[in-house]
């Protein structure tokens, strides 16, 4: 048990005896328990296992590599749309995860030997990405904005690619693309400062 997730738990205002009830199986199944990111994550050889998270309407476990998992009850679920590789198993209380105890230590046990094989989710074909008429044309007039734009990150490139489409009217998108050209000359993504 880690002295700094007993200090985490004892100042948690919502979800302490959840927490403290998957804490207890899963520590059971030899997973060593870290703060990461400000919340309480279990790790087998410093690779991430799962990561309990709370939020308003639940509280769930979540697996990093759950999309490798059997799921044979059918309780894992995605995180949101576009999630690829994390799944949740979500709970309203105590009485929920006790009811589960067994087969979340099943799950726990297959996500430790997953890792012990070194069994990787296969990366995802990036996908083509859309530029607005209203951008390409500022590439092509300004050869040192394709170089800045070029010589950013493929999530930074991403990020201003997704944030002028957003814009519905084509004044729109030409504003942000004016707003935001030092910001890209200056090789800086769109929400660095």
């Amino acid at each position: 048990m880690n002295p700094k997730v007993d200090e985490y738990l004892s100042k948690a205002t919502k979800w302490q005896d959840e927490m403290t009830c998957l804490r207890t199986i899963i520590l059971a199944c030899g997973l060593t328990e870290e703060l990461k990111w400000g919340k309480l994550c279990y790790t087998f050889q410093e690779m991430n296992i799962v990561i309990l998270q709370d939020f308003k309407q639940y509280f769930a476990l979540l697996f990093f590599k759950g999309v490798l998992l059997s799921d044979p009850n059918g309780i894992l679920v995605k995180t949101g749309e576009k999630t690829r590789v994390g799944r949740q198993i979500r709970f309203n209380n105590v009485d929920e995860i006790i009811e589960l105890e067994d087969i979340l230590k099943s799950y726990l046990f297959e996500a430790i030997e997953l890792e012990k094989a070194g069994s990787k989710v296969a990366s995802a074909k990036p996908t083509k990405l859309f530029i607005p008429n209203e951008f390409q044309q500022k590439l092509d007039e300004l050869p040192a904005l394709k170089e800045a734009f070029d010589l950013l990150t493929p999530g930074r490139q991403r990020g201003y690619l997704l944030y002028f489409s957003a814009a519905k009217q084509t004044n729109t998108r030409e504003s942000r693309i004016e707003k935001l050209l030092p910001q890209i000359l200056n090789g800086k993504g769109l929400n660095d400062r």
